[in-house]
């Protein structure tokens, strides 16, 4: 595994969303495994948050532990989820995850892609702690 080490917390977890990924990390094979977060373009909005296991962590992720989660975090994603607090909610229709992001700026519809802004400067120098 790398060494990334994160410099400011990029995102938390809700204690829910942090449940939830403990209990798929203890029903999943590899037990050692992190959250990858990330975006990516595309849908009708223009991007859209990603989500996978990860066994490793490359030199330039960003690594963030919150109430029990390793979550690694791509580093052309880090600008568009400063700030973001991750979710998990259950509704009469459907369960998920969901992202509070202070960074997005509207959604599609379908809830499928979002548009997001890249956090300001002066937003990553608030989050250093």
């Amino acid at each position: 595994m790398g060494s990334a080490k994160s410099r400011f917390k990029v995102m938390t977890l809700t204690d829910a969303a942090a449940a939830r990924a403990l209990e798929m990390m203890a029903n999943a094979e590899r037990r050692d495994a992190m959250l990858r977060v990330g975006v990516k373009n595309g849908g009708c909005a223009g991007m859209s948050y990603t989500m996978d296991w990860t066994d490793s962590v490359e030199p330039r992720d960003e690594l963030v532990e919150d109430k029990g989660v390793r979550i690694v975090i791509d580093p052309k994603a880090v600008l568009f989820l400063l700030g973001t607090e991750m979710d998990f909610e259950t509704t009469k229709l459907s369960s998920g995850f969901v992202f509070r992001n202070p960074n997005q700026t509207s959604a599609c519809g379908c809830g499928e892609s979002v548009a997001i802004e890249p956090a300001k400067p002066e937003a990553l120098q608030a989050s250093r702690a």
